[in-house]
C-alpha cells in the first residue's frame, strides 16, 4: 500500500487561506504535507505554516527525502494527504524518486513572478526551470495543470507556456 494523495499542488505561498479553506473543503484531506527542504530548516516559517492548517487536517512540514520515505511506509496508509511544494522542480523530484502522481496530476495554483519569468495566468509565472520540470512530469505520465481554486477550469500548464513562447 501507499499513502493516498488527494491533491498535489505547487504554490509558492504554500499553505495559506485559499488552500486551508477552499481546497481542504473540496479535497477533504486529513493531513497536509508541506514538502520543502528550506521550510523544514526554518523554525519560524514551519511554525506559521502548521498554525495555518484548518482544524480538520493536521499540517506537517517535511523534507523531500522524508516525503519519499513515508510515501510507501504502511504506517502512513491512513493519510489522505494534500501535498504542497513551493516549486515545480520539487514536485518533479518527488515523482522522479517514486511518488506516484499519475492518477491525480499536479495542480499549479500560484507561482510568484520574478525576473526572467513570464506570466501564464493571473497567478502563475513560469521560467525555464518550471517548464523543464513540467516536461519531466508530463514525460513521467503526470498531467500538469493550472487551477487557482476548484471552481476554475483546469488549463494545461505546458499549453499555456507554449502560447507565451516558452516551450
Amino acid at each position: 500500500m501507499t499513502m493516498a494523495i488527494q491533491l498535489a499542488r505547487v504554490d509558492s505561498r504554500l499553505l495559506h487561506g485559499q488552500v486551508a479553506t477552499v481546497w481542504t473543503k473540496t479535497v477533504r484531506p486529513n493531513r497536509i504535507l508541506v514538502v520543502s527542504d528550506s521550510v523544514a530548516q526554518d523554525p519560524i516559517r514551519k511554525m506559521l505554516i502548521t498554525q495555518a492548517a484548518p482544524a480538520e487536517a493536521k499540517a506537517n512540514v517535511i523534507t523531500l527525502a522524508k516525503m519519499v520515505q513515508i510515501y510507501r511506509d504502511a504506517r502512513f496508509d491512513g493519510f489522505r494527504s494534500m501535498v504542497l511544494t513551493e516549486t515545480l522542480p520539487e514536485m518533479a523530484e518527488l515523482v522522479a524518486k517514486g511518488v506516484d502522481l499519475k492518477g491525480i496530476g499536479v495542480n499549479v495554483g500560484n507561482l510568484a513572478y520574478t525576473v526572467k519569468k513570464t506570466m501564464l495566468t493571473d497567478s502563475v509565472a513560469a521560467g525555464k526551470e518550471d517548464i523543464a520540470a513540467a516536461k519531466q512530469l508530463e514525460a513521467a505520465g503526470v498531467h500538469v495543470y493550472t487551477q487557482t481554486v476548484p471552481n476554475d477550469r483546469q488549463q494545461s500548464f505546458l499549453t499555456l507556456a507554449s502560447k507565451k513562447g516558452l516551450s
